[in-house]
Parts: structure tokens; sequence; C-alpha cells
């Protein structure tokens, strides 16, 4: 197995705990017990609660996603949408649920221009005009009824309680809810949630919602009617409408997840399921490793190494702004993206010791990395599996909750290309194939991803926004250097998107040297802390959740990003 680049683990690897038991070696038909990896203990340990009352791990991806609406509001939440990329042990299939959020009728390309054409970044990102329909209560349904065990009302059952009974105020939701004060407290309904006495949440206060506790209970009680129709839904439309925006009751009620069939290829022994449109993140990690793979990267110096991922990088980025959106509107070349042979002649372009000059520069700055989207993973003692990411997008979403629902909105159409050649939030951009149509889904760079080969099964993913893809990349090689979860979880990240054309890197990800010798070649690399003409880039990006299963030892391990402060990864034995 070629090893890649270990030479960056940063020392903290070093003291990365292993959550692993071992039994007798051999070749085990099942893991030894169950391990899940989330952004937040409370979710994790809630799951575990789950399989304890004789659940699978698609009835614990119900809790563990509930759990993480009402403790990581930051993050995602019913208001939202995601992805999950389940495996079934026993017929050995694997289904994506796609329960990506879908434009309005009213939310078309003019809606979003201000008077001078140029694109309204406010209603794009901030209110009723920048949210999608949610998927993401739908998506909990669907898995409970189609792939879980037990119902509803006992899966969500945890989420109910925290959110009743509260659960301590961490730094991430009191920051992040400094930043995005001035929009939060433009709606009666979102004051009415995170105000107390006209003060906004502290690090150590209880957070309690009722209202989203009573929303969660319509849900666990009447299913998909429990939040697509009824109260929940007439609040919904009338928060919506007071706000200035333009919901219909047929785009709520119509609203449906959809199966579709993940996309797999070979890397280097492994064997890799993924995400298909409209996530962009499997074609775009097809690209890069078929691109990568002939090359011997561990024989390379580390910058001439870094040169060729990120060219790799560059390359993906480029067919995503041009070619992808949602499959149902759109016509996408996934078999000719997908294709080795398309690989090889992009592979072709790349000069061994010279940074390719992207094709169109945009002229803005690279966004910092916010703490939006979550991710989590699942190993249950019977050898299913999930991988599941889900997000509002930006902190705290649209800002939006209608009143007496508890629900914070997504603006998740900032995720479409609203004026085409218009850098987003994120600093990607997109034409046609992205453009908004009604009930169309946005664009997704969410990349929930399973590994495996004879020894090793992986389930991987993380939040980041467009860096997800490249974040997701740098952890697959880090297991086909044969890491452990933790180890994963903590790997030093950098990442270029094509536009703007930069090479960004976290605080101490890459020595001096090799930042001096990227530069040489021709790479724009953003430093977090040096003067980068105008682009900016934060210290640390994302927050992976990811767990192991090494069949060679018969172990588990959990890996929950250091990054994020608040995360567990736990391992339980099978009794």
């Amino acid at each position: 197995m070629k090893r890649r680049f270990l030479n960056l683990l940063c020392p903290i690897l070093l003291l990365s705990p292993l959550l692993a038991f071992a039994q007798q070696p051999g070749s085990p038909e099942k893991p030894p017990g169950a391990v899940i990896a989330s952004a937040h203990a409370l979710a994790t340990d809630a799951g575990f609660e789950t399989l304890a009352r004789g659940g699978n791990a698609f009835d614990a991806a119900v809790t563990v996603s509930a759990v993480l609406s009402v403790v990581e509001p930051i993050s995602s939440g019913l208001g939202g949408g995601g992805f999950f990329l389940l495996h079934d042990a026993k017929t050995g299939k694997d289904v994506f649920v796609d329960a990506r959020e879908t434009a309005p009728a009213a939310a078309t390309p003019q809606a979003y221009l201000d008077k001078e054409g140029q694109l309204d970044r406010d209603r794009a990102q901030n209110g009723p005009w920048s949210a999608g329909i949610p998927g993401l209560p739908a998506a909990l349904v669907h898995v409970a009824e189609r792939h879980g065990r037990l119902p509803l009302v006992q899966s969500l059952a945890p989420a109910i309680r925290i959110a009743k009974e509260g659960f301590p105020v961490y730094g991430r939701l009191a920051r992040g809810y400094a930043e995005r004060r001035e929009v939060m407290e433009r709606y009666p309904g979102t004051r009415e949630v995170f105000l107390r006495n006209g003060q906004p949440p502290k690090e150590g206060d209880l957070f309690r919602q009722p209202e989203l506790a009573a929303t969660l209970e319509r849900l666990a009680a009447g299913g998909f009617d429990g939040f697509y129709r009824g109260t929940t839904a007439k609040r919904l439309l009338a928060g919506v409408k007071a706000a200035g925006g333009k919901w219909t009751a047929e785009e709520l009620a119509g609203y449906r997840v959809k199966e579709r069939e993940p996309l797999r290829f070979e890397y280097d022994g492994w064997d890799i399921v993924t995400a298909p449109p409209p996530s962009s993140g499997g074609i775009a990690l097809a690209e890069m490793l078929q691109i990568l793979e002939p090359w011997d990267l561990a024989a390379l110096p580390q910058a001439e190494r870094v040169h060729l991922i990120t060219e790799a990088m560059r390359r993906a980025y480029r067919d995503r702004t041009f070619y992808l959106g949602d499959p149902d509107f759109v016509k996408i070349p996934v078999k000719t993206l997908m294709d080795p042979d398309y690989a090889a002649g992009l592979r072709a372009t790349i000069h061994p010791g010279k940074a390719t000059p992207s094709d169109l520069l945009s002229g803005a700055a690279t966004p910092l990395e916010d703490e939006e989207t979550t991710h989590f993973s699942i190993i249950d003692a019977e050898g299913n599996r999930a991988a599941v990411t889900q997000t509002v997008n930006l902190l705290y979403g649209s800002g939006l909750v209608p009143a007496g629902t508890g629900v914070l909105l997504n603006n998740e159409m900032d995720d479409f290309a609203l004026k085409p050649g218009t850098p987003n939030a994120f600093g990607v951009m997109g034409y046609d194939a992205n453009a908004p149509a009604a009930g169309k889904r946005m664009l997704s760079s969410m990349t929930p991803t399973f590994l495996s080969n004879a020894d090793r099964i992986a389930v991987i993913g993380t939040p980041g926004g467009s860096r997800i893809i490249t974040m997701v990349l740098l952890g697959i090689l880090g297991y086909a250097d044969g890491l452990d979860a933790p180890q994963v979880a903590a790997l030093p990240r950098y990442h270029h998107q094509w536009m703007p054309d930069a090479l960004g890197i976290e605080r101490n990800a890459l020595p001096a040297d090799v930042v001096a010798a990227l530069r040489a070649m021709g790479h724009v690399v953003v430093v977090p802390g040096e003067d980068n003409r105008g682009r900016r880039s934060s210290d640390a990006w994302g927050n992976m959740n990811t767990v192991l299963w090494d069949k060679r030892a018969n172990t588990l391990s959990g890996g929950s990003d250091p990054r994020g402060n608040v995360g567990k990864a736990r391992v339980v034995a099978t009794p």
C-alpha cells in the first residue's frame, strides 16, 4: 500500500486516543461492537441509547440527526436538509437518501437581483428568500420507516427530551450568534427562541427550546404530515409570509426525499462509495483520486506531493463549476467525468513543477471557514453503516425562526447560481446547470463516503462548505496510508477550488520551506496571519467525524475532530 503524507501529521496525532478494543484475530463477519462519532457528545450518547433499545445504525442515525438539530442550530436542523448514505450489511446494498432542500416557485433568478442587476447578497443569504423548502424532517421519517426498526416516536425521544430540558451553551454556539446577531434579531420568532430577558445566549447558559420540542413531538406522532401539513406547516407558512417571503402549502406538502444510487469507484485497492448529484462531492473525489493514483506520492518531496494534489483539486473544481447541478433538471456527464481516461487527460495537463493558472479568476476572497454543517458516522454491531451530512448552510442559516415552530430555516438558496458567474458565500460560482427553478435542488458539497477493502472499512465526512470535498479527499488518502480514525480526523488541511486561484492552508498545516517551494512553483499560498493580498484563511477548517473497523485486528476506532471541542467518538462492545 502506498504511503502518501504521514509527514504532514501534526504532533497532536501522537496523542490521539484510539477508541478501540480487540477480539481474537481472524476475518470477522461482524464488528465487535458499535461506534459513533458526531459533533456533540449528547448526540453520540443518544445514538447509543437508541441502539440499546434494539435499533440499528439507521435508527441511531435518525436519533443522532435529530439531537444535532437541537444542540447544533448553528450548523443544522429541521429547517435544513442533508444526505444519508446507508449500507445494509444483510443485503450488501448501499443507498443514498437525498434530503436536499428544494427551491420555492417564487425563487426565480430575477428575485435575487438588486436595482442595478447585481446579486442582492442580503436576500440570498438572510431571511425568508434565502430559505429552500426543508428536507431533513422528511428524511428522518423516510429512514425510520424504510430502513429502521423502531417507531419514530422512540428514535426522536432523546431529541425531544433535550429540547425540553435544555443543554449548556458552548463557545461555538455563542460566538456564532454574536457573528449573526443583527440578522437573527430581525425576526420576532428568532428573538423568542434565542433571547432571554433581551440577552443572547452565553457560554454555560442552559438553552431550552420548548417550541422545537413540540414540533418534534408533532413529527414523531404524525410522521411526514406532522411537519409538512397541519399545525407546523401553517406556522411555517405564516412565519415566512410575515417576513416577506413566498412559500405555498402545496410546495411544503409536495416535498419528497429521493433515494439515489451512490457513486462507486476504486482507488489504490479501496472500494469507494460516495455521494451522487446533487452533491458535487462524489464526482470531484473520483476525478481527484483517479488523477493522483498513478503517482507514487510517498516517493516525492512534500512540496511536489502537495503541488500534485492541489492541481488535481483545481481541475475537479473547474468541472464542478460548469457541469454539476440537480440531475432531475440537467444532464450531467457523470460517466465522462468519472472515467479514468478522462482523469488521464487531465493528468497530462499538470506540469510536475509549475502551478497551472486557473482559467478564470473571480477577484473575490475565499471566505473564512464558518462552522456550519455537521457530519456523523456510525457502524453498528451488525456491520450496518451510516454516513450523514446535514446543514442549514451558513451560520444559523437564514436567521429566521417562524413563530411557534422553534425551526431555524436554512439559507441554501445561496448555493444556487443565483447570478451566473457570481461567487456565492463560499467563493464558488456556477452557471445554468445550477440555476434555480421551482422544485430544483441546489448543488451541494456534502460528501458522506464509505471506504472498504479486504482489511478495513471506514465511514467519513465533514462540514466545511466548499472545502468539504478536499477535506474528505485528504481523509481518504490518510486511511490509504494506514492511519486510524482519530488520526484522520485531526489531519492538517489545505484546499484549492479553482477560483479564486489560491491555495489555502490551515495555520501550521505545511512547514515554511514547503510553502516557499509551492510559491516558487507559482502557487498563491494563503497562510493565516500573513499579508495575503486581501485573501483570507481561517486557522482551522471543518469538524470531521469518522469511524473505522479494522478487520485484521477486529477493532473499532472513532475520530471526532479536535477542532470541534464538543464532539465525541465512542465505542461500545457487544455484550
